[in-house]
C-alpha cells in the first residue's frame, strides 16, 4: 500500500516477480489490490495479508507504527517476525518502515543501531559501492562507524561475492588527519586489524565525494546525515546530466542522426545507472531482510527490489552477520 503509485505500481511488480519465479505475498487492502490491472494475473500464485491501515508518506513515523497496529507495514514486519515471510520490501513511509522493522523485527544482538546500506553504481565494474549509514541515523558515534564498516563488508560478500571488501571512510579529505572529530576518532578505530580479521575486511583509509563511484573501495561508511546528503547530490547530478544529455541529442538534426548512432553504445550505461536497475537499499542490523524502495519507483523497481529480498533470504545474509556481531 505504500509508494507514489500504490497499490497499482506495487501489484505490477510483484506480477514480475512471479514471473521470475519469486514467491511473494501482498499486504494490505484485498479490495483494493484485487482491483489493479495485473491483480487477476496473480491472483491463484500471491497470498494476501490483510491489513486494514496505511501508514501515509508523510506520516509521523515512530507513532504511525505503534497506533496504526494494522497498517501494512506492520502486518509486513510481522510475517517476517513470525516466519510467515522471509523477507519485506516497501516502498513507502521510509522511516515508518525502518521503525516497523526495528520495533517488530528487532535488533541484532551486539548491534547498536540499524544503518541503510544503499548500493552505488560503479562504470564498468560488477559490483557496486555500497555506502551506509544513507539515512537511518543522523548522529552517530566512531564505535557505530566500525560497526557499519562490518555490517557492510558482510553485506558486500554475501551479496556480490567480494572476497575480502576494502572499507573507506568518507571524509572531506585522503589524509588520515582529515574530517570531522568523529571522523577523525572513527579513523584510530577502523585501523584497528581485530575487527578487520572477524570481518575478512581490508580498511583502506579515507575517501573522499569524488570517490564515491569510483574502484577505490567496496564499502564506504559515514554517518547518516552525511551519507544522505551525499547520495541525494550524486542521484541529483546523474539526473541532470542525463537530462542535459537527452535535451542535447534532440537539439538538431543533425543531433538527433548522432544520438541515433551512439544510442547502442549508450543504452547499457543508461541502463547501469537507472535506478530501476537498483532496486532498494536494505536495512542492515535487524533480524530480518527489510528492502527499502523509493517512493516513485516504477514496477521494473519494485520486481529488482524483491529478487534482492529473495537472494539474500536463500544467502542468509541476516545470518551471516549475527554470527560475527553476536557476542558469544
Amino acid at each position: 500500500m505504500g509508494g507514489d503509485n500504490a497499490p497499482q505500481s506495487v501489484v505490477a511488480g510483484v506480477r514480475l516477480a512471479v514471473e521470475r519465479n519469486i514467491p511473494v505475498a501482498l499486504v494490505g487492502h484485498p479490495e483494493q489490490i484485487a482491483a489493479c490491472e495485473d491483480a487477476t494475473d496473480i491472483a491463484s500464485e500471491v497470498v494476501v495479508i490483510v491489513a486494514s491501515e496505511v501508514i501515509g508518506m508523510g506520516a509521523e513515523a515512530a507513532s504511525s507504527v505503534r497506533k496504526l497496529k494494522d497498517s501494512s507495514l506492520v502486518r509486513a514486519a510481522e510475517a517476517v517476525r513470525d516466519g510467515r515471510a522471509s523477507a519485506m520490501v516497501s516502498a513507502g513511509n521510509t522511516g515508518a518502515a525502518m521503525a516497523a522493522s526495528l520495533l517488530k523485527m528487532g535488533r541484532i544482538r551486539g548491534v547498536s543501531r540499524p544503518a541503510i546500506a544503499t548500493p552505488i553504481v560503479v562504470p564498468g565494474r560488477r559490483w557496486p559501492n555500497v555506502m551506509l549509514d544513507a539515512g537511518a541515523n543522523s548522529e552517530c558515534s566512531a564505535d557505530w562507524l566500525v560497526q557499519f564498516a562490518q555490517m557492510g563488508a558482510i553485506y558486500c560478500r554475501d551479496r556480490w561475492g567480494v572476497e575480502v571488501p576494502r572499507v573507506g571512510l568518507l571524509s572531506n579529505g585522503e589524509e588520515a588527519g582529515k574530517g570531522s572529530s568523529l571522523a577523525k576518532q572513527a579513523f584510530g578505530l577502523l585501523q584497528d586489524e581485530t575487527w578487520q580479521k572477524r570481518t575478512r575486511a581490508s580498511f583502506a583509509g579515507n575517501v573522499e565525494g569524488s570517490n564515491l563511484l569510483e574502484d577505490v573501495v567496496d564499502v564506504i561508511v559515514t554517518d547518516g546525515f552525511t551519507g544522505n546528503v551525499a547520495l541525494k547530490t550524486a542521484e541529483g547530478v546523474a539526473r541532470q546530466l542525463i537530462g542535459a544529455l537527452l535535451q542535447a541529442f534532440d537539439s538538431s538534426n543533425e543531433a538527433r542522426a548522432g544520438a541515433r548512432l551512439l544510442s547502442r553504445a549508450l543504452a547499457p550505461l543508461y541502463e547501469e545507472f537507472s535506478p530501476d536497475s537498483v532496486g532498494g537499499a536494505i536495512l542492515l542490523g535487524v533480524r530480518g531482510v527489510s528492502i527499502i524502495s523509493h517512493g516513485a519507483s516504477s514496477p521494473q523497481a519494485l520486481a529488482n527490489a524483491i529478487q534482492v529480498a529473495h537472494e539474500l533470504a536463500e544467502c542468509d545474509t541476516v545470518g551471516s552477520l549475527r554470527q560475527v556481531l553476536s557476542p558469544e
